[in-house]
């Protein structure tokens, strides 16, 4: 803990309304402990993949030094912080669990021969905050790092045989950081590092775009997680459908429907992926309803929208829109079946080589028809469609597709010639989500249809010739969904 006089109350761990600790009992709560080794600690299965993003990464920037912090804990009111999370970037390159990240922690590609990049190698070094053990004052003293508040963490020692990473005291990075060798550091993460860096020769912050753009393709323990986390976030949406009965009979059943899903994410994984939305009724028309305080009715459908996020930190991001008593109206099924044929036709057009927009753009042509027929549309579907008219985005304005990862929306760092503009890959991993929202007081469509929001969507991994729907198992045609909402109501 530092003893540094100019340095906060929060820097320091401690709070406003902490009580003066007695000299005495300083060194009574030091006594009769007994020993606390970590028993049988075995290296994670993520180890061989983190060393070769980590060899991968060394080869871009021969002699440089590479900084990467996990990052911070943040303020939530006064003196409580938010539960942490580390930098994707960090977590991706070290693969550390969530249980075992500490805050202000930091990786560091070291260069072998910083004077001679020719001979290119890094040394990969992961600085962090040792465990306070029994005989520190920071184990009962300092609420962000000491034992007594927080629970043992590992020592340096298990830290390095769990994750085969050198690991040293977070004490150490400035006098590492001090010198003059040119260095590139993921900007944003830690303010603390880069001040000390910003004195020292560095790089242009091309770093963040980098590591998004590696991440872009999955490798086979990031696709076994992400299918974990689907699974676990298809648990989840049981939940809800057991939860709508007690949801219906509230006056903010939504919030019923959330704390559901939450209940899941906190059981299999780390947490949420992101905030749920829960939107029963005309909410399923507001994108990102997230306040989920609204009435849940018989006879409306709710739009579900959520993933669990695993210790990996991967995370799933699904929607479905439900009936709430298990049967859709016939309007309600007219429009979501053309929301189900829109996602049919963006996964038709999913395979290595393609530009990303296709997908986007063959949903748009199923929905762009749909809205013609339906007579809604002030031109043709053909006309509506080019460049300069878009008129049937009014009632489908988000795009279909975004990456998934480490982050809901991963990898949103990468270059658009490499993303959005880019060609699909095999190995990448992104939802495919068409939506179709008529808000309530929308007169030009009629009135039977107002008020209904339909957003269908699931996360693929593109394959050799295709793609594979890792939420496969859960039911997106009207027809299995009444099934299986029935069989769950059952059960």
């Amino acid at each position: 803990m530092s003893n540094n006089s100019g340095a906060s109350l929060s820097d320091q761990g401690k709070a406003s309304h902490d009580v003066p600790v007695a000299n005495g009992m300083t060194e009574f709560i030091k006594q009769g402990w007994a020993p606390s080794l970590l028993t049988n600690i075995k290296r994670e299965a993520v180890v061989p993949f983190a060393h070769a993003r980590q060899a991968k990464l060394s080869a871009l920037y021969p002699g440089i030094r590479v900084v990467i912090p996990a990052g911070r804990l943040k303020v939530r009111s006064n003196d409580t912080d938010y539960r942490f999370r580390a930098h994707s970037a960090f977590s991706w390159i070290t693969g550390i669990l969530s249980d075992d990240l500490v805050p202000d922690s930091v990786f560091v590609l070291e260069p072998d021969n910083p004077n001679n990049p020719d001979k290119d190698g890094h040394k990969a070094i992961l600085f962090v905050h040792p465990r306070s053990d029994r005989q520190s004052d920071g184990f009962f003293t300092d609420r962000r790092h000491g034992e007594f508040w927080i629970g043992r963490r590992m020592t340096l020692e298990e830290t390095e045989t769990k994750y085969g990473i050198t690991t040293r005291d977070i004490a150490d990075i400035s006098h590492v950081l001090a010198d003059s060798i040119e260095t590139i550091v993921l900007s944003g993460a830690d303010q603390k590092i880069d001040k000390q860096i910003e004195k020292r020769k560095k790089r242009e912050k091309k770093l963040a775009t980098t590591l998004d753009e590696m991440r872009l393709i999955k490798d086979s323990y990031e696709i076994s997680e992400m299918q974990k986390a689907v699974d676990a976030t298809s648990r989840g949406f049981v939940d809800c459908v057991r939860a709508l009965p007690a949801a219906t009979s509230v006056a903010r059943g939504e919030r019923i429907i959330e704390s559901a899903f939450f209940g899941r994410a906190r059981l299999e994984g780390n947490d949420l992926g992101y905030d749920t939305i829960a939107a029963s009724g005309s909410h399923a028309c507001i994108l990102h309803w997230i306040r989920n305080d609204g009435a849940v009715r018989n006879g409306d459908l709710i739009l579900i929208d959520a993933g669990v996020e695993m210790d990996s930190y991967y995370t799933a991001d699904i929607t479905r829109t439900l009936p709430v008593n298990g049967k859709f109206t016939a309007e309600q099924r007219k429009l979501y079946m053309l929301v189900y044929e829109a996602q049919r036709a963006g996964f038709a057009a999913i395979r290595p080589g393609v530009p990303f927009a296709a997908i986007h753009q063959a949903a748009q042509e199923v929905l762009a028809k749909g809205l013609e027929e339906l007579g809604v549309l002030p031109v043709s579907a053909e006309e509506s469609l080019k460049p300069d008219a878009g008129f049937h985005r009014r009632w489908t304005v988000h795009g279909t597709c975004h990456m998934l990862g480490l982050d809901v929306h991963d990898c949103a760092k990468a270059r658009e010639e490499n993303y959005r503009e880019g060609l699909i890959a095999e190995g990448m991993i992104f939802t495919v989500e068409p939506g179709l929202y008529i808000h309530e007081d929308d007169e030009l469509f009629p009135v039977e249809y107002r008020g209904i929001g339909i957003r269908i969507e699931d996360d693929i991994l593109v394959t050799k010739n295709g793609c594979q729907v890792l939420s496969r198992s859960l039911p997106s045609h009207p027809d299995e969904i009444e099934v299986w909402m029935s069989n769950i109501s059952r059960s």
